[in-house]
């Protein structure tokens, strides 16, 4: 079954080549890479140009929308039986991929998602109130709908492809996250959770998520409990 790896970036000249040619080169075999850069302005854009052909399809966005407004864009150019979301920083290994799509090649699964929280892989040591603050959303998303996930805030998830391309996705940020975990609820998909590991990077390096961006995810875990 083919694969296709939706990569959102957004100013990650310092690791958009590394991680295309980790997604590349990962076991996982055959392999669509879409690129949606969101309007980057240091230089990103150039360097994607340059590696056009290690690249399926590269799409542009001319005004900066956010991470949710992005992964809409590439799953609509998606074509793989299975698609998953791949940041564009090096925070997760695209070595891990059959590990990730193993449930959903089995037919057991709809949808999976890559816990940093569970298993022996290794992770590195950063913020605690980071940690804090994830295990309260994923707490309260499973309150609201009654999953039992790990890691709600994951960027490891893979979907099959009818499914995603069927969710009406509505948030452009990070909200993205506790929307796409509740529609899956309502559709009754069945989801699974996977170990993977984890390396995560600091404000200084790079990272961008923010504590605005989890006031946003609790008003999105309410609003989509009780929108349709």
């Amino acid at each position: 079954m083919k694969l296709s790896v939706v990569i959102p970036c957004y100013n990650e000249a310092a690791t958009i080549e590394a991680i295309i040619s980790a997604v590349r080169n990962s076991p996982y075999s055959p392999i669509e890479i879409i690129v949606v850069d969101d309007c980057s302005k240091d230089g990103t854009r150039e360097i994607l140009q340059q590696l056009g052909h290690k690249i399926d399809k590269i799409l542009y966005h001319e005004v900066n929308q956010g991470k949710g407004a992005a992964l809409k864009t590439g799953f609509r150019e998606a074509t793989g039986d299975i698609v998953i979301v791949q940041d564009a920083d090096l925070e997760y290994d695209p070595n891990e991929y059959c590990k990730v799509v193993q449930p959903i090649l089995d037919g057991r699964a709809d949808a999976v998602y890559g816990s940093r929280f569970v298993g022996s892989e290794p992770h590195r040591v950063l913020y605690f109130w980071h940690r804090v603050g994830n295990g309260l959303l994923t707490l309260f998303s499973n309150m609201c709908t009654n999953l039992n996930l790990t890691d709600m805030e994951t960027c490891y998830k893979a979907f099959r492809r009818e499914i995603i391309q069927s969710i009406e996705i509505k948030e452009n940020r990070f909200g993205f996250e506790p929307e796409i975990t509740a529609k899956l609820a309502k559709k009754r998909c069945r989801i699974y959770e996977v170990g993977i590991s984890y390396s995560g990077r600091s404000y200084e390096e790079g990272k961008k998520i923010g504590w605005k961006d989890g006031f946003r995810a609790l008003y999105c875990i309410l609003k989509y409990k009780f929108k349709d």
